[in-house]
């Protein structure tokens, strides 16, 4: 049986690492809540039509998995490159014409000073096929985590097709939606350490 002083010790225990956890960057879904509710406001939303509204929020959680895939991917090249290749893995492994791709976005996007910048490495300035195309290009450095180029390509082909219409205002059916879920899953699964 638990005493009381236990039970009182294993809350406490339990509400300091609810704690250090938020304090880590912890996704708190309920601030999340309040923020989409000012940034509602700050966006007029409620000036928009409902029903392209409600297709939008339902659309926004895929959105969140392509954002997040697409981010994690440009950790992932940016990591082993750097372990394989060297500090210079941009110059030595990146194909120029993707590097020019970048270097231009990036420029155009600094002289708009006044908006946010979508990142500070050139990375940042990739599109998700051209990380691909890096992954492709260095496939012996990749070998050992992704395994199979055309498993990977399958992967990458299915995510940029639903990334696609997400990213250009589409709404995704619900087959479209298990498939995504389905091939971040088992790139996720692949490529973890």
């Amino acid at each position: 049986m638990t005493s009381l002083s236990e039970l009182y010790s294993g809350v406490f225990k339990a509400l300091l690492t609810e704690e250090a956890l938020d304090q880590a960057g912890r996704i708190n879904r309920s601030r999340v809540g309040l923020e989409y509710d000012e940034i509602s406001t700050l966006t007029s939303v409620n000036s928009l039509d409902d029903s392209f509204v409600s297709d939008a929020l339902l659309m926004s959680a895929v959105y969140v998995v392509v954002a997040a895939f697409e981010n994690s991917v440009r950790e992932f090249v940016e990591a082993t490159l750097l372990e394989e290749a060297g500090a210079n893995w941009w110059d030595d492994c990146v194909p120029s014409s993707i590097r020019k791709g970048a270097e231009k976005r990036r420029y155009e996007e600094q002289k708009v000073r006044w908006h946010t910048q979508r990142g500070e490495s050139l990375i940042h300035f990739t599109m998700l096929p051209n990380l691909f195309a890096i992954i492709r290009n260095n496939f012996d450095k990749f070998e050992a985590s992704v395994h199979d180029i055309d498993w990977a390509t399958s992967i990458f082909e299915t995510i940029d097709r639903s990334r696609n219409v997400i990213m250009h205002s589409g709404t995704l059916e619900r087959k479209d939606i298990a498939r995504l879920g389905s091939s971040v899953r088992d790139w996720t699964q692949q490529v973890s350490t």
